[in-house]
């Protein structure tokens, strides 16, 4: 695991210690992600410079240490991200002649591509990863981001610099950088707690989507007096794939299917659990984390490193049932309760941690998670993605049964339809979300948009941000999969944007700030084309989701450890703002503080303040928003 930067322009006449100076700033940023060294490459022929902080994991030696060169010279890269099946892939490639020089993935990847070529080598890669690579010989950047977005990777054009990184604090190093807020994409935060790819926080800067590689030739862009031409293509489609794989079916029975899933995810923890350096793993005591843990302690000899945040308040703690868990299976268990004053203490350090607005507020308990693991191992396995691969949000079930009552209205009367949705706007009392899912409902929209209002955190951002229009995403248009279940639609749809742009990127920063690697077997490309290949029925059934897994883990602990109500990595905020946090929540949200800012309406602020703090309305999830966003946009 590390961090990558670089950037590239022709028109400056900067000499070669600078350019290094310039990397060696935007690598420095992200010294959380690699502090065990780094290093700069820069091109003769242009100005080009890819940059690399070192997390060592992998062949723990100077052999494994980037930028490095393919063996001819023609490929410089820099790689954040590990290939599980970089050993067999070794193998196939000493077999046609490939020479290494030490053992790790990174030069591989390297010997591939000289071999293959990029496209076919990233199609043979299974792991995560984010990759700058450059072809001396061709001149020709390619950008390169994993299937289903473990890995992150921003860029984008500033005056005549294109910049790439890991993390926008290393893009906002360079000199070149405007960093000029981007009020569309605001309004996506306040809507979604996070902004959606391709989208930042910043103008002209974006994220590169998921199973997608930018390529960007030089010498094209000369040719044309421009360097700002790229293009992008997908290798891997997780929209493609779920529509193929309803196509072929699953011919097996429900025993073939807990039997198959079992054996995949066998050799995804096996691979993923390779390392020169002390691992282990999150344990939350759900269904996920569970199912990972019990195969990892299947798989290895010595009790597994498990790590669990707890609570105080009744109803939000969870770590009673991670550590029962634990027990039961033999591992070596460290748990920390968290109090509101540790929650002050870290809050402070989110903007830093997130570069951008973010305001999954689980943010915090994963950020302590990670502190605490970091003490004792340097990587972590996850049980993140099963929610999204096997229909296990409860949102699901409650979008089923609300589109089935949307159905039943489409044959009101339009007129008499009409009256009730001007009704729910002048009568109801619930909040913000109920009345948008109502009208959502009454309207007799699609099901993705009745979903979409079921899971914003605001149903009107753009009133919220000033001289802002939300742009649209996957959830308000585009062309929706082509799949037989609205179920399965709206898995795909999370996959697209939820699971990449909010757990991913919750883990990933979180973790990374503490210099701690996180893997997610769960996410595993043959895993997510097996779990679009099972039909619904063998996701959902008995009344309880995630049937497969729960299957599984019940070979590994008694099942009333597992068939308890989901909870989610949840934090009492609510009592929180409204007691322990009170005063600093009036202090970020201050009205001369937001009219000073002149982002936010002043006067939509202190009507979800007031609302809250007096107990009208329950604004907890866009109270959070704000109080993000403020503290964001006064650390930077």
């Amino acid at each position: 695991m590390c961090g990558i930067a670089g950037y590239i322009t022709i028109k400056s006449q900067r000499r070669a210690g600078e350019i290094i100076a310039i990397a060696n700033m935007m690598a420095g940023a992200m010294q959380h992600r690699g502090p065990d060294s780094g290093g700069v490459w820069i091109s003769d022929e242009v100005e080009l410079a890819l940059a690399h902080r070192r997390l060592s994991i992998i062949d723990l030696s100077s052999s494994g240490s980037q930028p490095m060169h393919s063996d001819t010279g023609r490929y410089v890269i820099v790689f954040n991200g590990e290939i599980y099946n970089h050993r067999a892939l070794r193998r196939e490639l000493a077999s046609c002649g490939s020479v290494f020089r030490g053992h790790s993935d990174t030069e591989v990847v390297l010997a591939g591509v000289e071999r293959w070529g990029v496209r076919q080598t990233i199609g043979k890669c299974i792991g995560m990863f984010a990759i700058a690579l450059w072809d001396v010989r061709e001149a020709i950047l390619y950008l390169i981001r994993d299937r289903m977005g473990e890995k992150p990777l921003y860029y984008g054009w500033q005056k005549d610099t294109f910049l790439f990184a890991s993390e926008l604090k290393a893009m906002r190093s360079h000199p070149e950088f405007i960093g000029e807020i981007c009020r569309d994409s605001l309004s996506l935060y306040f809507r979604h707690k996070y902004i959606p790819a391709p989208y930042s926080v910043y103008r002209d800067v974006f994220k590169l989507e998921p199973g997608t590689i930018l390529e960007m030739s030089i010498r094209r862009n000369l040719l044309n007096n421009s360097l700002r031409h790229y293009r992008k293509t997908t290798y891997w489609s997780l929209k493609q794939v779920a529509e193929e794989a309803e196509s072929s079916g699953y011919d097996g029975s429900s025993e073939d299917a807990v039997s198959n899933l079992e054996m995949l995810l066998l050799d995804s923890i096996e691979g993923q659990m390779v390392a020169d350096v002390p691992l282990g793993a999150f344990l939350s005591g759900g269904i996920d984390s569970s199912t990972v843990v019990a195969l990892m302690q299947r798989l290895n000899p010595e009790p597994v490193n498990t790590f669990c945040i707890g609570f105080q308040e009744h109803g939000y703690d969870e770590a009673g049932h991670a550590k029962r868990i634990a027990q039961h299976l033999g591992c070596k268990h460290t748990e920390l309760y968290m109090t509101p004053r540790q929650v002050m203490d870290v809050m402070h350090r989110m903007p830093h941690v997130y570069d951008e607005p973010f305001a999954d507020a689980s943010q915090i308990p994963t950020f302590l998670v990670s502190q605490l693991a970091r003490q004792h191992v340097t990587v972590s396995l996850s049980g993140d993605a099963g929610d999204e691969l096997f229909y296990g949000y409860t949102v699901y079930t409650l979008l089923a049964k609300r589109w089935a009552i949307a159905q039943r209205l489409r044959v009101v009367n339009k007129f008499f339809r009409g009256l009730l949705v001007d009704l729910v706007g002048r009568l109801c009392k619930s909040s913000q979300r109920q009345q948008a899912v109502i009208r959502a409902l009454l309207q007799a929209g699609t099901f993705v948009d009745v979903y979409r209002a079921m899971v914003s955190a605001n149903a009107a951002p753009s009133e919220l941000v000033l001289n802002s229009i939300e742009p649209a995403t996957v959830f308000s248009c585009g062309e929706l999969p082509k799949l037989s279940r609205p179920e399965n639609v709206i898995m795909v749809l999370d996959g697209l944007s939820y699971l990449p742009d909010d757990i991913l990127v919750k883990v990933d920063r979180a973790a990374m700030a503490c210099s701690l690697e996180t893997r997610i077997p769960l996410l595993d490309h043959r895993i997510v084309e097996f779990a679009f290949r099972l039909p619904l029925k063998m996701k959902f059934r008995d009344g309880r989701t995630k049937w497969p897994l729960r299957q599984i883990l019940y070979k590994y602990v008694p099942p009333d450890f597992v068939d308890r109500p989901k909870k989610g990595f949840s934090v009492p905020l609510n009592q929180w703002l409204r007691k322990e946090l009170r005063e600093w929540t009036y202090d970020v949200l201050s009205d001369e503080s937001i009219k000073q800012d002149g982002i936010l309406n002043p006067r939509v602020v202190r009507n979800y303040l007031d609302d809250h703090m007096i107990g009208r309305h329950d604004h907890t999830e866009t109270m959070w928003n704000l109080l993000m966003f403020q503290s964001w946009l006064h650390s930077n």
